[in-house]
C-alpha cells in the first residue's frame, strides 16, 4: 500500500485516531511519518526497545568473560552478548543457556508452559461442535416426536461423551 499523504513511497506507518468516537485511520512512509511527528513508540524512553528486554535478564559476573564462556553451537552467541543485546540467537540458545533464561522467562511470563485457547478448527474443537450440532438434532427430533431418531442420536450422544471421557 503506497503512503496516504505523498503516495510515493510504501507505507510502513499504521495511525489510527478516535477523536470523540469517531475513527480515522492513515497509513504513511517512513518520511511522512517522521515529518508529521510520528516516531517510534519508545524513541521518548531514552533506550531501545532492546535495552528494556535485557534488563530483564540477570548480569553475568566478570568470571564469565574468561574464554572458557559457554557459547551456543549453532550461532555462537553467549549469554552476555545475549543480556546485551536482550535478544537470542536462534532456537538452539534456549536449549544451551536453559538454566539461565528460564528464571528471565518465568519472570517476564508468569509461567513456563504455554496454557492458550484451543485454535479454531482443532480436533476437540470439531468434536464440542459435532456434540452441539447433535443435541440440537436430538431436541429437535423430541420437539418433533420422533423418537425413534431421538434415540439414535440420544446413542451417538453417549458414545461421544463417553469417548471424550476416556481422552479426557
Amino acid at each position: 500500500m503506497l503512503c496516504q499523504n505523498c503516495g510515493k513511497h510504501e507505507a510502513t506507518t499504521h495511525i489510527k485516531r478516535i477523536v470523540n468516537g469517531a475513527a480515522t485511520e492513515a497509513h504513511l512512509c517512513a518520511d511522512c511519518a517522521r515529518s508529521l511527528g510520528y516516531q517510534n513508540a519508545f524513541s521518548d524512553f531514552g533506550f531501545g526497545f532492546s535495552d528494556m528486554l535485557s534488563s530483564f535478564f540477570e548480569p553475568v559476573g566478570i568470571g564469565a568473560l574468561s574464554n572458557s564462556v559457554l557459547r551456543c553451537e549453532k550461532c555462537g552467541c553467549s549469554f552476555n552478548d545475549i543480556v546485551k543485546s536482550g535478544k537470542i540467537g536462534c532456537a538452539d540458545c534456549y536449549e544451551t543457556f536453559y538454566d539461565k533464561l528460564m528464571p528471565s522467562i518465568e519472570r517476564i511470563h508468569g509461567r513456563t508452559r504455554h496454557e492458550g485457547k484451543i485454535a479454531n478448527g482443532s480436533p476437540v474443537q470439531k468434536k464440542n461442535t459435532k456434540l452441539e450440532e447433535l443435541k440440537e438434532q436430538l431436541q429437535a427430533a423430541v420437539n418433533l416426536q420422533d423418537y425413534e431418531t431421538a434415540a439414535k442420536l440420544r446413542d451417538e450422544i453417549k458414545a461421544l461423551e463417553e469417548e471424550d471421557k476416556n481422552n479426557g
